[in-house]
């Protein structure tokens, strides 16, 4: 069969070097696809933002399954497109993603089916949301432990962590008044700020079974110690410590189970990823934002150690018949995605810089190198984005894995390359 990713980031090129091992695959095309996936399969010129181009592509070559990477053409409602041409595809409806494409919508609908989340208000202007923050925080030095987030799709970017009045209202002014992240700014939300641990839990869903993948953790701000800006991610490791056999029961019951539930009451039936970002804090798990797709990173060291057909897997999410798949395979070894960036990232940052040693790095056993932010010019490999690679690796322990991990970023260089030092060291920690 012929297998179409939409998708140019770390998580296609995982997705199309994993769809590439089945022995039922005879092709494997990216689009638009970069430097990595043009090695582990097919490029194809055509940007996710071009729907008809896409839908024309499938259908002059016959593709059997699409999978859509990112969250922008599922919230554009691409798959809606492929569905109404009779092409099979993996990935939620726009109607569904909209559980990622607006966290209004997400909060509202974790308050009405009774899920554990923050407490929120949302707000369409900046007058509005200044108001409340200095209502509620009188003294302009006031400690003001909350979240600022835009409403919309800001690449994971569009959160800001504030513990003052003055941080709350300035990132008010950079979302709502300035437009930082554009429209996704058109409102936005004010929640109290958790403590505990993050975790990634993503499960599989046809909207009647729900299949729930090894429990991640990611690590979004720029800096080592989880200091620093927010980014899209800077390294994830699988299976994290802190969500044990009852902690993911919990999770099950309390998240996942419900919010599939409120989907479909709400005519939004969900089939694909559903991608739960939690806090587990000390009153046990609470909801921090939903994607509708495959996490960059979290997606790279998942499907290092899936050992099932994924193309089984998707195929069954598209029919509807997940409840028909045997149990997936895991390989017991834990994995470690350390994501290299291009300096000054997630600000400004240059493109077209040289990289060397991917080859070196991937040649190290249990290793693989995933490009995101790359591009082919010349028979060379150049950074063509914020985050660049994915440097993931096996271990037979989680820091095993790391220093594996760590062993190949040091194989790589580029001028203004860098990473965090740090990832999976909390799990290190904790066992």
């Amino acid at each position: 069969m012929k297998v179409l990713v939409i998708g140019n980031g770390g998580r296609e090129h995982a997705l199309a070097w994993k769809i590439s091992q089945s022995p039922r695959v005879t092709e494997v095309y990216v689009a638009p696809g970069n430097a990595g996936t043009a090695i582990d399969a097919t490029n194809v010129p055509i940007p996710v933002t071009d729907q008809e181009g896409l839908l024309e592509f499938a259908k002059a070559n016959s593709i059997d399954l699409t999978v859509v990477g990112p969250e922008a053409p599922l919230v554009d409602g691409l798959v809606d497109q492929f569905e109404q041409h009779g092409l099979k595809v993996f990935g939620p409806s726009k109607a569904a993603a909209e559980l990622e494409g607006s966290k209004v919508f997400c909060k509202n609908l974790l308050h009405t089916a009774n899920i554990p989340t923050a407490t929120y208000q949302s707000f369409r202007t900046a007058e509005e949301a200044t108001r409340y923050v200095k209502e509620r925080y009188p003294e302009p030095d006031d400690a003001a432990a909350v979240v600022v987030k835009a409403d919309g799709l800001a690449a994971g970017k569009g959160v800001i962590v504030c513990d003052s009045r003055t941080e709350a209202l300035e990132a008010i002014d950079r979302i709502a008044e300035r437009k930082e992240f554009g429209a996704a700014g058109n409102e936005l939300i004010i929640e109290e700020k958790l403590v505990g641990m993050e975790a990634s839990v993503l499960a599989i869903t046809d909207g009647e079974t729900i299949i729930t993948l090894p429990a991640a953790q990611d690590h979004k701000p720029a800096s080592d110690g989880d200091l620093g800006p927010m980014t899209g991610g800077m390294g994830a490791y699988c299976p994290t410590p802190i969500v044990n056999e009852a902690m993911m029961e919990r999770i099950e019951a309390d998240v996942l189970v419900p919010v599939v539930h409120a989907m479909k009451r709400a005519r939004r039936p969900f089939k694909g990823v559903l991608y739960a970002g939690l806090m587990l804090t000390s009153s046990g798990p609470k909801v921090l934002e939903f994607n509708v797709r495959f996490g960059d990173p979290e997606c790279q060291p998942l499907l290092m150690r899936l050992k099932t057909d994924i193309v089984d897997l998707l195929e069954a999410t598209a029919d509807g018949k997940l409840s028909e798949l045997e149990p997936l395979e895991w390989d017991e070894r834990p994995s470690t995605c350390v994501v290299m960036a291009s300096e000054g990232y997630p600000g400004d940052y240059e493109k077209g810089r040289v990289i060397t040693g991917i080859e070196s790095a991937d040649a190290l056993e249990n290793v693989k190198v995933f490009h995101a932010g790359t591009k082919l010019e010349n028979d060379q490999i150049l950074n063509d984005g914020g985050r660049v690679l994915g440097v993931t690796a096996l271990g037979d322990s989680i820091s095993k894995a790391k220093l594996q991990a760590y062993k190949a970023v040091k194989e790589i260089r580029w001028l203004g390359g860098w990473c965090r030092k740090d990832i999976s060291d909390k799990a290190i920690d904790i066992s």
